[in-house]
């Protein structure tokens, strides 16, 4: 991570407003850092189109009647909902955290929910989950619950994160894959193809990893954008010398984005599906309480993925306090909140903040200023969709990679002599890379952290707070049985 700078009296407007000089950064800093989250999680306007977009006639992704989100209208309304809501985050909040479409909920909603109703249903209940998320904001109930968790335990949430995005890299890049159902193996998943590192886009990705490795010892200002750059660019000479193509066509291709010079700069966004939402359309379809249960996992889902990421964030970010709460926490989780709701009006899905953003953070960023870097090239991006499709994923992984190495040092805060900590911190910050969700691994975390707490003697040492929410986590992971029971 950059070290940050000791504080400089501001010496302008926007120095004064997002308090850059006070939290020791820098107008470069914030631009940089900016730049970097963009790139890192610019993949999300392409793959979500993918997860819960489809092509007309085409089975793929079709709600209760057959119908589809277009690829395009979903790439527009993804591009546009994160731009905004990440300039307003960085604006408001004054973190360094971008939002975007979140991946848990928009798989949920292509393969849990869309099935059993239309797709301006499946918004509706978002944006329903949206406003509860907001009201339990406002009203402080999340805000009491993000302080209520220990330090040990947001100090294992920090590094589960980073286990987490690195592992994201790993499996980008295709370093790690999962093994082929045919191969008849207990081992789920294998070192790229046949344990051998044999494509050249994931030797791409260590090239890159060892790259801005070194630039991040050498402490070289912009070590990680630089990186992205030189891997890019490397990217783009390979592709044409050697025409590797997607993945989908050639297993040795790229993962998603195709390293190459575009026709075109693109041309208007068509954003038709902005208000295309049907509020409780859901509920007269599939019953009130059927309906209910799905609201109820998108809100826990939501609630605990943004506050895990905003925990491991504003530690990484030195945001925090001693106890690793961040200053000024309540009105980041009404915005971010918001996003649910903006999401689910423009129907690209919920937005939240995205753990990518560490990635800026890596870089120097320290307030919204990045936010609102970050927010303006998503806006344009939507003008000038070919230009973002340039960067494969192979090249942004790395970045993951690396400051998934900076967030695992969170863990030397935890005291692992004593195992009423260490399992549950261990549980936490493995359960997210396996399960890949950020929400399983505080869940089993908090679950843990009870049990094990009230059996070494210390249950008036676990907050009220953590016994309801331990709790709500029981009835979450038993969801199944209750979709069965309730039809």
């Amino acid at each position: 991570m950059v070290p940050d700078r000791p504080p400089r009296a501001p010496t302008n407007g926007v120095d004064r407003f997002f308090k850059i000089s006070q939290r020791g950064s820098s107008l470069n800093r914030e631009i940089r850092g900016g730049l970097v989250t963009f790139f890192t999680m610019a993949y999300i306007i392409v793959l979500n189109p993918i997860i819960i977009g489809g092509i007309p006639g085409e089975p793929k992704n079709a709600d209760v009647l057959g119908n589809v989100l277009p690829l395009a209208q979903v790439a527009a309304v993804t591009a546009l909902v994160a731009g905004v809501m990440s300039i307003i985050f960085g604006l408001v909040a004054n973190y360094p955290f971008a939002i975007a479409t979140g991946l848990g909920i928009n798989s949920l909603l292509a393969v849990s929910i869309a099935p059993q109703v239309t797709w301006p249903e499946a918004m509706g209940l978002v944006v329903i989950d949206g406003i509860i998320i907001v009201l339990l904001a406002v009203t402080g109930f999340r805000t009491a619950v993000f302080n209520a968790v220990p330090p040990e335990l947001k100090a294992a949430i920090a590094a589960g994160i980073g286990a987490f995005i690195a592992f994201i890299g790993f499996v980008d890049a295709g370093f790690v894959r999962r093994v082929p159902d045919a191969a008849n193996t207990t081992v789920p998943v294998q070192l790229g193809t046949d344990n051998s590192i044999n494509t050249i886009p994931t030797l791409i990705f260590c090239i890159g990893v060892l790259l801005m490795g070194v630039l991040v010892v050498r402490r070289v200002p912009g070590g990680l954008l630089i990186g992205i750059v030189i891997t890019t660019i490397l990217s783009i000479i390979l592709e044409a010398a050697l025409d590797l193509g997607s993945s989908a066509v050639n297993p040795d291709g790229w993962s998603l984005s195709i390293p190459q010079i575009p026709d075109g700069l693109g041309g208007m966004p068509d954003l038709a599906l902005v208000g295309d939402v049907d509020l409780f359309g859901a509920f007269t379809r599939i019953g009130v309480l059927a309906a209910s249960v799905l609201v109820f996992t998108l809100v826990l889902s939501n609630f605990f993925d943004a506050m895990g990421t905003m925990t491991g964030l504003g530690k990484e970010a030195g945001l925090s306090d001693a106890k690793g709460n961040l200053r000024g926490v309540g009105k980041a989780l009404v915005v971010e909140g918001t996003g649910a709701i903006a999401g689910g009006v423009a129907s690209s899905s919920s937005n939240t903040v995205f753990v990518e953003s560490a990635s800026g953070i890596a870089e120097g960023a320290r307030t919204g200023l990045a936010n609102v870097v970050t927010g303006g090239l998503f806006l344009l991006a939507m003008f000038l969709t070919p230009l973002y499709e340039i960067v494969p994923l192979e090249a942004v992984a790395p970045a993951l990679v690396v400051v998934g190495a900076m967030m695992i040092g969170q863990l030397t805060t935890v005291d692992f002599t004593k195992f009423y900590y260490a399992l549950p911190a261990f549980l936490t910050v493995v359960i997210m890379p396996f399960t890949y969700s950020i929400a399983n691994g505080i869940g089993v975390g908090f679950i843990s952290w009870v049990v094990l707490n009230a059996a070494a003697g210390r249950a008036r040492s676990v907050h009220p707070l953590l016994w309801i929410i331990a709790a709500v986590f029981l009835a979450y992971f038993a969801r199944g049985p209750i979709y069965d029971l309730v039809g």
